[in-house]
């Protein structure tokens, strides 16, 4: 039998209010009260430094950060400094393995795969770097991925540009690679790719190769849903 995915599309969000609701539901997929779970959203501008990140990979001050409206957030995955905002589509999955493999860097692959199918409906040649995580274009990063496993339960996930202000990761080190690129979707083919038709293919990819049934929720639907899981109202969205 598929397992179930869930998939919710919040639209523009505040990442900790998206963090946190991962917890909620990692919680919840931990103890098998829910299935597996796609979120997709659009974050205000954020700075996220993993575990393994250096403060010093951010090049922004304080006071330039405060001007722009930036925050910064140092969180529990992988990997180390990327930027999200406006433009970017955000993907968080949070699946139990045990249902598909238990092979992290099988999950990674397969997370770019999503991607890069993708890319290819909207007629952008993408492929992996076997160095580094992720999803190019030429020698420019056009997708980040970032993970959190645990019990192998996953948690974060990955972040696709397609109209973002690439200006944003001019502060940054992103991923702390020093000679790379960044890239975006209409900096490629150099025309406006509307974000709904971005998700629609990334639903569609993450089904395929994940192998999995897409149940849709609107965000009323998910906020009610998971308030029959849990004792507590879900303020979070």
């Amino acid at each position: 039998m598929r397992e179930k995915v869930a998939i919710i599309n919040l639209g523009r969000t505040a990442y900790r209010d998206i963090w946190e609701l991962q917890r909620k539901i990692f919680t919840l997929r931990a103890e098998a009260k829910i299935s597996d779970v796609l979120i997709l959203n659009e974050h205000n501008h954020v700075y996220t430094i993993g575990k393994t990140g250096c403060d010093d990979h951010l090049l922004a001050c304080e006071d330039e950060l405060h001007e722009n409206n930036v925050e910064v957030y140092h969180i529990d995955r992988g990997g180390d400094i990327t930027y999200h905002g406006p433009g970017q589509l955000v993907g968080y999955p949070i699946l139990d393995l045990t249902n598909h493999y238990l092979d992290i860097h099988r999950y990674l692959r397969d997370l770019e795969e999503v991607i890069i199918r993708t890319l290819r409906e909207h007629r952008i040649d993408a492929h992996r770097d076997k160095d580094f995580t992720g999803v190019w274009v030429g020698n420019e990063k056009i997708a980040a991925i970032g993970v959190k496993v645990s019990r192998w339960i996953t948690m974060h996930g990955f972040a696709l540009n397609i109209a973002t202000d690439l200006n944003y990761f001019d502060r940054i080190i992103p991923c702390g690679i020093f000679h790379r690129g960044i890239t975006s979707m209409e900096k490629v083919s150099g025309k406006v790719i509307p974000a709904d038709d971005v998700a629609t293919s990334i639903i569609r990819n993450y089904s395929e190769v994940f192998d999995c049934d897409i149940v849709h929720y609107t965000k009323d639907e998910f906020v009610q849903y998971l308030s029959t899981l849990t004792d507590e109202k879900v303020e979070c969205l």
